[in-house]
């Protein structure tokens, strides 16, 4: 399985903090829980050429993994096309945290994406959905402290599943593991994540992440979607 792990890397080059908790960035770190000897990872940021993600990367790539916060509009409409075409056409894409107002996860969906927000909360995920794939391994319920609130209403397209909930201290909730298929490509967001949080060292989240990825791998990819010739009536 290959995977490309792309952040926007912006906030690691202002925020001392960031490189602190996450060594080589929040893509760097990321990579490292995933690689193993069935996962083969690379990574690219918005300083790469074309965002590093050329045509030969996505059809290298089984399923895209998505962190972005500061710079969505900074990422060109012509590399948001082609990521678009991959999904389409078979590849999987795992949306984080504030990789929610992305524009190839609103793309995908076809709404704002927007939610309530607050810094500085204490969040319980529960898990609704416990025989679903990706909450394998995952109990009923663990603590993220501290996490971003996320808050509903969220506006998405209605998900096809929605595996985790978030409850937060302030009474806040919000669906936070959900997945979508479009064209033959899969969809999961997962909302924690902030950036100097520790959520992705929590043991669940991390497994959670690497379930989503087994479970977008698409089993074929590269499937031109197009619309056969129907012979008018005579």
């Amino acid at each position: 399985m290959k995977v490309t792990v792309w952040n926007e890397n912006i906030h690691e080059k202002e925020m001392s903090a960031v490189t602190e908790i996450y060594p080589g960035g929040l893509h760097g770190y990321i990579a490292g829980f995933l690689k193993s000897d069935d996962v083969e990872v690379r990574t690219a940021t918005l300083d790469d050429p074309e965002c590093g993600l050329t045509q030969d990367v996505l059809e290298d790539t089984d399923v895209l993994i998505w962190w972005g916060h500061a710079g969505h509009e900074k990422v060109p409409d012509e590399v948001v096309e082609r990521v678009h075409k991959a999904i389409l056409s078979g590849m999987g894409l795992v949306v984080l945290h504030s990789g929610h107002h992305s524009k190839i996860f609103r793309k995908m969906l076809g709404t704002t994406c927007n939610l309530k927000w607050r810094d500085g909360a204490r969040e319980r995920i529960w898990t609704i959905k416990p025989n679903h794939p990706i909450a394998a391994g995952i109990p009923e319920t663990f603590a993220l402290d501290p996490e971003e609130m996320y808050g509903e209403p969220f506006d998405i397209a209605e998900p096809q599943e929605v595996i985790f909930m978030g409850w937060f201290d302030g009474g806040e909730v919000f669906r936070s593991g959900c997945t979508w298929v479009r064209g033959n490509g899969r969809i999961f967001y997962f909302q924690p994540g902030h950036e100097t949080n520790r959520s992705f060292q929590n043991p669940y989240v991390q497994q959670i992440i690497k379930n989503a990825v087994k479970w977008a791998c698409p089993v074929r990819k590269n499937i031109e979607l197009t619309c056969p010739h129907v012979k008018p009536v005579e």
